[in-house]
């Protein structure tokens, strides 16, 4: 393929540290693909960098309301900051006593 002369390759030979997850998951796709590891890294640079990333329509999330039951000694479970706040300060109370 002939260049333009105004049009100039570069490539540049770099380091990098991959951590392990990414490495797996890369030599799974050269396994798969048959592409070299420096094209799928190059090809997965590339993707990052356009934005060209595959976008896939996640279900939206549900939480189904549970029923937290009677109350359970002084404190009702459905006030769980309260519960929270009375905790703590009996801590610093605590904390309090034992430092005199």
């Amino acid at each position: 393929m002939m260049l333009p002369e105004t049009c100039i390759a570069y490539s540049m030979r770099t380091t990098l540290t991959i951590d392990d997850d990414i490495a797996r998951g890369i030599r799974r796709v050269v396994a798969r693909s048959g592409r070299s590891f420096k094209a799928v890294v190059n090809d997965a640079l590339r993707a990052g960098i356009s934005g060209d990333r595959v976008a896939t329509k996640a279900k939206p999330y549900r939480l189904e309301p549970a029923a937290m039951g009677d109350v359970v000694g002084p404190y009702h479970l459905n006030k769980a900051l309260q519960l929270a706040d009375d905790l703590e300060d009996l801590e610093i109370a605590r904390e309090l006593e034992t430092r005199k």
